[in-house]
């Protein structure tokens, strides 16, 4: 059987300062980190069971990667397990693992709240006549990008040359519902007024190392961040930052379902593209969604064929072998997208971002007779993704009931709180929350504890499905501080 697909979200924010136009974005996103109010722990952040050089190819080269010394110093850990940190001169909120697509998307959402409220706090630090900004997105619109990556579990004796042959053109037309939109197109691309996805232009190569230059649609990171001889940990670096909960949770939910029926097996022979660099920016350019994709194997099919392909293969796959009711609901979303997606797009103008962005562009287009260069029409593209509810046009969507939801309020400040209960997230952020005086380093699969004896004490955390509630709950309530935690633990 596949392994359990634990999951979770990294997403850089967009950061300006209206008002001072030589901001240092740096500098900017370090504010935002440190103006964190909610329960958290600064740390530095431990790099040395990290290798971001290390290919899955089975080739790397040393120090590829290494982290900017300035940036492991702006780094918090969370009490929901979560990690808030300076990524490339970006505010980062990476996810706490998750058990199951829903409860991803779920903690995903939480970032949001977390940078609004450091946003909002960083704010009152500024002089007046100037305004932090910060957005969930993936486009300046003056030729850079961001990255929104997603992690899936994975085995390791899963061949990573299989997980290339299945997953290239399964990543390459999911962008139909996975795009965030955006006005126009960059990196050299063919110009078009509005595009379905953020991300497509910027993708250059099939399969690589790299996430900033060159970005590849099958990024071959081997950075387990677990028990390297048993995991490989998927590091998905082709999707858009959503805003839409519903869409993040399908997202997740299909990219998870299929890497579990390729583990188990239970594809037939992988879809191939003749170019499928090329076929990334087609299906994201094709606002009707008609492209014909050319096939390695000869002829042509459009994104939507091929994914309604793989929507009968998964839905066999999750009525055989799947018994969570996620499952169900997965599938059912994703059947009721690609059917509107094929007769009237307009009507999941409530659920997919780059459908609900595009309505309400052409609305100013229709009624103040922009052209779709328009800088106005750009700066309205931006304002769809602040995340302050007070101005993010995605929030005033929200607040007409013109978006589905799948959490309240109340659900997402409580995850804001408290860490997932099935994963090991659950142990730090507990750790976090009780013993932030003693931990002095982290990272995803170990803590670093300072209980004032001669030598540090590291917990290893190797397992993902360790450290949850059932397992140690019960002694995180009973330990009365670090060092008496240290010691049950066998010292």
């Amino acid at each position: 059987m596949a392994l359990r697909k634990v999951l979770g979200t990294e997403t850089e924010y967009g950061v300006i300062i209206r008002g001072q136009p030589d901001f240092n974005p740096a500098l900017a996103s370090a504010l935002v980190i440190n103006s964190y109010p909610g329960d958290r722990v600064r740390v530095q952040w431990s790099y040395e069971e990290e290798s971001p050089g290390r290919d899955a190819r089975g080739f790397g080269h040393e120090g590829f990667g290494v982290a900017d010394p300035e940036s492991a110093l702006v780094n918090a850990v969370l009490g929901n397990g979560a990690r808030l940190y300076v990524d490339h001169a970006h505010p980062e909120y990476s996810s706490p693992e998750c058990w199951d697509p829903l409860e991803g998307a779920l903690y995903d959402k939480v970032g949001e709240l977390v940078m609004a409220r450091a946003a909002n706090r960083a704010q009152a630090t500024l002089p007046e006549g100037r305004r932090l900004r910060l957005y969930k997105n993936n486009s300046d619109g003056k030729g850079n990008s961001y990255g929104a990556h997603e992690n899936y579990l994975l085995s390791r004796e899963t061949p990573f040359g299989q997980v290339i042959r299945f997953l290239t053109t399964f990543l390459v037309t999911r962008q139909v519902f996975t795009g965030a939109g955006k006005v126009g197109s960059e990196n050299g691309r063919p110009p078009v007024p509005y595009q379905i996805t953020q991300r497509a232009d910027f993708f250059e190569e099939v399969v690589g190392l790299e996430t900033t230059l060159k970005r590849p649609i099958v990024n071959t990171r081997d950075e387990p961040h677990g028990d390297p001889g048993k995991y490989r940990r998927l590091h998905v670096i082709i999707g858009d930052a959503n805003l839409s909960e519903v869409q993040t949770f399908l997202k997740l939910g299909v990219t998870a379902l299929f890497l579990s029926a390729m583990e188990d097996g239970a594809l037939p022979d992988p879809i191939e593209l003749a170019d499928p660099v090329k076929a990334c920016w087609q299906v994201s350019h094709d606002l009707e969604l008609r492209q014909p994709l050319d096939l390695a194997e000869g002829g042509t099919a459009t994104a939507l064929d091929i994914q309604g392909r793989y929507l009968e293969w998964l839905a066999k796959y999750a009525e055989r072998e799947l018994d969570e009711p996620v499952w169900d609901r997965v599938i059912d979303e994703w059947e009721k997208t690609l059917e509107l997606l094929e007769t009237d797009p307009s009507r999941l103008a409530d659920t997919l971002d780059w459908v609900a962005k595009r309505r309400l562009l052409e609305a100013y287009v229709a009624r103040d007779g922009l052209a779709w260069d328009d800088p106005k029409l750009r700066q309205l593209d931006l304002q769809y993704h602040d995340v302050d509810p007070a101005s993010g046009l995605y929030h005033r969507l929200v607040a007409r009931g013109r978006m589905r939801r799948l959490f309240t309020d109340q659900e997402i400040a409580r995850a804001e709180l408290q860490p997932p209960e099935k994963t090991r997230a659950y142990f730090r952020g507990r750790c976090v929350s009780q013993f932030r005086e003693a931990l002095v380093a982290a990272n995803w699969d170990s803590l670093v504890f300072d209980i004032g004896e001669p030598h540090l004490k590291r917990i290893p955390m190797m397992e993902p499905l360790r450290g949850d509630r059932a397992r140690v709950g019960p002694l995180l309530d009973r330990v009365a501080d670090a060092a008496e935690l240290i010691e049950a633990l066998g010292g």
